[in-house]
């Protein structure tokens, strides 16, 4: 099971999004699909609150993988939009494969760095698509550190920026001290730093780091002050734990040192990524009497109180 799992945050369209992906991905040496999809009560006395009444009985997520791994899409409201402060890199074996996947995701979207060749990469994207997700897509080197085909990256702005290789020993200091409970490998990777100031940020800021938490690689950069984007809700990452001790360790060491608490298993850390830390049974505690009230009355999830 993928246990870290990013989350992204759709305004009512979620289904339509993921059949969008399920298209787009599915492409020579890729694919895409549907895994579970879960729906909101269909009435207060079940447990919808006031504000969801508009969205009774539809759907509330849609899990589904692109190329093996695993997305959660959220279908909500408006109060989210994902931006490029969280990206997804999408390495394929050829230029051809790149194209093609470009073309249908630039189709209603934007391009954010044309594709071309670049310093880093021979063949490299970055691009927006109509849903507001970003995806880099690059072309494999056989010659360089190999990575999975899907990436998730994390771009450090504004007052975080400068902050990308600090976080990257956070992260992997917290998830390589979890409970023993946790099995998952946890090591760094690449750190390549600007050599003098750029458009971008000042020499010695991250221009690319890379590290290994609970079995998934993930990207991180510092992208300057200049951006209006920084993390959000839209993109969240959502850790599956195997138990209450897991759930109470990761909120603490998350929430520690400016992090803030949210409501039903969110969280924010100190750099203002957003977590979901959540039991990997949730499916079936929400099979339970009263659980979506219960659930929007937690902050941190108290597996307890759902046996209530």
């Amino acid at each position: 099971m993928q246990k870290i799992t990013p989350n992204l945050w759709f305004d009512g369209n979620a289904e339509k999004a993921v059949k969008f992906y399920s298209s787009v991905f599915s492409i020579e040496g890729g694919d895409a699909k549907v895994l579970n999809t879960s729906y909101y009560p269909k009435s207060e006395e079940e447990g919808l609150a006031d504000f969801q009444i508009n969205m009774a009985g539809k759907v509330l997520t849609v899990d589904f993988e692109i190329m093996g791994f695993r997305f959660v899409a959220i279908n909500a409201g408006p109060e989210f939009t994902p931006n490029p402060s969280i990206s997804f890199f999408i390495t394929l074996d050829s230029e051809e494969e790149i194209d093609a996947l470009w073309g249908k995701l630039v189709d209603g979207g934007k391009e954010l760095m044309a594709l071309g060749k670049y310093p880093f990469s021979d063949y490299y994207g970055w691009v927006q698509d109509k849903y507001n997700v970003s995806w880099q897509l690059i072309l494999n080197n056989p010659e360089g550190d190999q990575r999975p085909k899907v990436m998730p990256s994390l771009l450090f702005t504004q007052d975080k920026n400068g902050k990308a290789e600090e976080a990257i020993t956070f992260y992997t200091s917290v998830f390589k001290k979890a409970p023993s409970t946790s099995s998952g490998q946890v090591k760094p990777g690449q750190l390549v730093r600007r050599t003098e100031d750029d458009s971008a940020a000042k020499a010695g800021t991250l221009a690319f780091g890379d590290f290994m938490i609970e079995n998934v690689w993930i990207a991180a950069m510092d992208g300057g002050q200049g951006h209006e984007f920084k993390f959000n809700e839209g993109v969240s990452l959502l850790v599956s734990c195997k138990d209450q001790e897991e759930i109470d360790y990761y909120w603490e060491k998350l929430t520690a040192d400016g992090g803030e608490e949210s409501v039903c298993g969110w969280l924010k850390d100190k750099y203002g990524l957003s977590w979901q830390i959540a039991p990997q049974n949730m499916e079936d505690l929400m099979e339970k009497p009263n659980a979506f009230k219960i659930l929007m009355k937690q902050k941190k999830i108290v597996i307890s109180e759902y046996a209530q």
